[in-house]
């Protein structure tokens, strides 16, 4: 029988949690390594929506992206995440940071649908040496409405916003969620795009200014391109365990 400890070690040797970014929370949140699994449910969050998809699919596990418990609770009431999950029995891990910077991880996920060639370190995480952020290449160079429609289209996200660069586009770089303080390193690396989400106003302008096309898609759609990656993943090494990409949507609404 499959156990929660399995599926933990096992997510340990391609996305190590040691890895993980100093401020993050990851790893086993919520139950024990000792609780045997037969149905694994796998999301970019969890929700109440979320956990009520795990129980109607009898799932014992959750494994999440972004961590359930990421702030200290100083509370708990039956309406909180954490509370909903011990009292349907289920157990919770979080793969945040450590799978951000993962080979074959969220970043890398990203620069895969995009369809980058010749990838590379933009960035390096100091404290274990792995990717922060990429750059790669473009097949064909394009203008940056035709690179942001591309970007909306391959993400398959309800909208984003763009800067218009001041060239074509054909060396992008990416950086997942709220890698959006790696346009800087962009655009030293002289980069013609950089895809991310969380943009601020100030990075727009620096973008702007340096004349890149930044492309904000949103924090949902630059990371929840990995998480069917991941369930595929698990389902190869496990095969007696259903891993289940949880049907969770952007919560994010665009009025133009």
């Amino acid at each position: 029988m499959v156990t929660v400890g399995d599926i933990y070690n096992y997510i340990d040797t391609f996305a190590p949690f040691h890895t993980a970014m100093g401020f993050d929370n990851v790893g086993l949140l919520v139950g024990g390594k000792h609780c045997p699994v037969t149905s694994v449910m796998v999301s970019l969050d969890i929700t109440p929506e979320v956990i009520s998809e795990a129980v109607s699919q009898k799932a014992e596990l959750i494994i999440s992206h972004h961590p359930v418990i990421f702030q200290p609770l100083k509370r708990l009431s039956p309406t909180d995440v954490p509370y909903l999950l011990v009292q349907n029995g289920l157990c919770a891990i979080a793969a945040h940071t450590n799978y951000d910077l993962a080979c074959g991880g969220v970043n890398a996920c990203l620069a895969e649908r995009l369809q980058l060639k010749q990838i590379s370190m933009l960035e390096e995480y100091e404290h274990s040496g792995l990717a922060a952020s990429l750059i790669g290449q473009l097949e064909t160079e394009m203008k940056s409405s035709e690179f942001a429609a591309y970007v909306k289209t391959q993400l398959e996200c309800k909208g984003l916003k763009f800067t218009v660069g001041k060239t074509k586009v054909k060396k992008v770089a990416v950086a997942c969620g709220a890698g959006s303080s790696s346009i800087f390193a962009a655009g030293a690396a002289g980069a013609d795009a950089f895809v991310s989400g969380d943009s601020k106003h100030h990075e727009l302008l620096a973008a702007s200014s340096m004349g890149i096309t930044m492309v904000d898609a949103g924090h949902f759609a630059t990371e929840d391109i990995a998480i069917q990656p991941l369930c595929n993943r698990l389902s190869k090494e496990f095969p007696q365990v259903r891993f289940i990409k949880s049907q969770q949507k952007d919560p994010v609404q665009y009025l133009v």
